[in-house]
């Protein structure tokens, strides 16, 4: 605890009598030039990317790599107001598995523009020839790309208004590309457009997105981007659990700071970073960024074991009536049923990884998801799934299909998905479905008991899964189990075979 008796709000004024406390800027951040637009910005970015850019900026690199948020959907006016009250400072906490705590305030993060109040003020930002970079955390769904045809859906009714001639811009498509049209009318270089999602080719997801959208608006604008702007591949990683009242409580009573939206993430943190940029980039691989010719394999280790280990811990331990993911993974059959999964199904479908001990990283893997200080939710990670599980598992499920493998693990994982989507736990509670299309997921569910294959029969998640009787039968059987055992004994049984 501080031994200070008043928390000092967070802001550049306050910033001296801080860093009596607590790490803070030593660099001058007047002396903080943009370079890099940022659109999404919440948790993830901020105890990752824009902590990377303070660790440089710290050693007296990247001055000119200052970052610019820009908030494009509704909810993000609460971190315009944030961000503007404390001058784009955030105190970013460490949450060591021994119980001690790592806090530093970043000052990377300039400032914050919100969209929607003045799109554009947004658009011109990025058409700033300063700017090298937009980089994006829009989501895993984020994109508009559908699932089953893997094309961008030019009707999605954002997208749509963009796209009418006159129309003011929107969506992060509309912003971006009008700001890359400026640009190229105005003589300017174009940025950079860098993904950093959980999805397997990022980048390459990124570029059709943008130039589909593009080339709807102006056939020569779609390819000029097409031809011009690089959109290079990244994976991310570093847990990074929403901010409760509870973390901003212990940053005011441990380190006397006020601050309205601090992050608190896991120590462990990973970026393995395409080397494809147009204008340049900061020197990345000088903060610990791995800055690589293919992200492809380090992406897909990540996806599937970290990311899809995720989806296969927190249905069932849902449903086994754990809310905190420390406590499901500290339960011996869980840890075995992960660490099964990653050994029989997720490594197999995997390529080679350069450099990667993946023993080590499956076990270390178990270990973050074992922290207790992290506190992250099993709710969380059960958010989003109709985006999540084709992106992340069922890749693994057909690989092992493909090649005689071991999948009967993930597919039990879809069909822990389809009992929690029904909506009722094992006590006959509520369940809140948080997912883009929550209604349509829970309404196949609803009839998992007399049709089986309902949920599984949506081939604009699943594909052509319902046909294959490998699947169907092991998906089957472990739905039926989770009705009539419940989550625990379904699991048992799993790991004993």
């Amino acid at each position: 605890m501080t031994s200070t008796t008043t928390a000092l709000p967070l802001s550049a004024r306050s910033l001296p009598a801080i860093g009596e406390r607590v790490p803070v800027p030593s660099y001058d951040r007047s002396r903080v030039t943009p370079g890099i637009v940022h659109l999404g910005v919440g948790g993830f970015h901020r105890a990752h990317q824009a902590m990377y850019l303070d660790r440089l900026m710290e050693a007296g690199e990247a001055l000119d790599w200052g970052i610019r948020g820009i908030g494009v959907l509704p909810h993000d006016a609460r971190m315009k107001e944030v961000m503007d009250a404390q001058d784009g400072l955030y105190t970013l906490v460490l949450k060591h598995a021994d119980g001690s705590r790592e806090p530093r305030v970043v000052g990377s993060v300039l400032d914050f523009l919100f969209a929607p109040d003045d799109p554009d003020a947004a658009v011109e930002a990025m058409a700033d020839p300063r700017i090298r970079i937009v980089s994006l955390t829009i989501t895993e769904g984020g994109y508009n790309i559908d699932a089953v045809t893997g094309e961008f859906i030019l009707d999605e009714h954002g997208v749509a208004a963009d796209l009418l001639d006159g129309g003011v811009q929107r969506t992060a498509f509309g912003l971006v590309v009008e700001a890359l049209r400026r640009r190229r009318e105005r003589g300017v270089p174009p940025f950079t457009v860098m993904s950093c999602d959980n999805l397997p080719g990022n980048g390459h997801v990124a570029h059709h997105a943008f130039v589909a959208f593009a080339t709807a608006k102006d056939a020569e604008l779609g390819a000029w981007i097409d031809e011009h702007v690089s959109f290079p591949n990244s994976m991310v990683d570093r847990i990074t659990p929403g901010t409760t009242d509870d973390d901003r409580a212990e940053v005011r009573e441990r380190f006397g700071i006020e601050d309205a939206w601090p992050v608190v993430c896991e120590p462990f943190t990973q970026w393995v970073l395409e080397d494809r940029f147009v204008l340049g980039r900061p020197p990345l691989e000088d903060a610990g960024v791995q800055v690589v010719e293919d992200v492809e394999p380090y992406e897909l280790m990540k996806l599937r074991l970290l990311n899809a280990s995720h989806q296969a811990l927190c249905y069932f331990g849902y449903l086994a009536g754990y809310r905190l993911v420390h406590d499901v993974v500290q339960d011996p059959l869980f840890a075995r049923f992960l660490l099964a999964y990653m050994e029989r199904e997720g490594t197999p479908s995997l390529p080679p990884v350069p450099g990667m001990d993946l023993d080590a990283y499956r076990r270390e893997l178990i270990g973050r998801f074992s922290n207790g200080e992290v506190r992250d939710t099993v709710a969380r990670l059960c958010n989003e799934s109709s985006d999540r599980i084709p992106k992340w598992l069922l890749p693994v499920v057909r690989h092992q299909l493909a090649t005689g493998g071991e999948f009967f693990r993930a597919a039990a994982v879809v069909a822990s998905w389809a009992r929690y989507a029904e909506g009722v736990d094992e006590q006959g509670e509520p369940i809140e479905v948080a997912d883009r299309i929550a209604a349509r997921v829970t309404a196949a569910a609803r009839r998992n008991r007399e049709e089986p294959t309902a949920f599984i029969a949506d081939r604009s998640l699943f594909g052509d899964l319902v046909d294959d009787e490998r699947f169907v039968a092991e998906y089957t059987a472990t739905l039926a189990s989770l009705h009539e055992n419940g989550a625990r004994a379904t699991l048992e049984a799993l790991v004993a075979r």
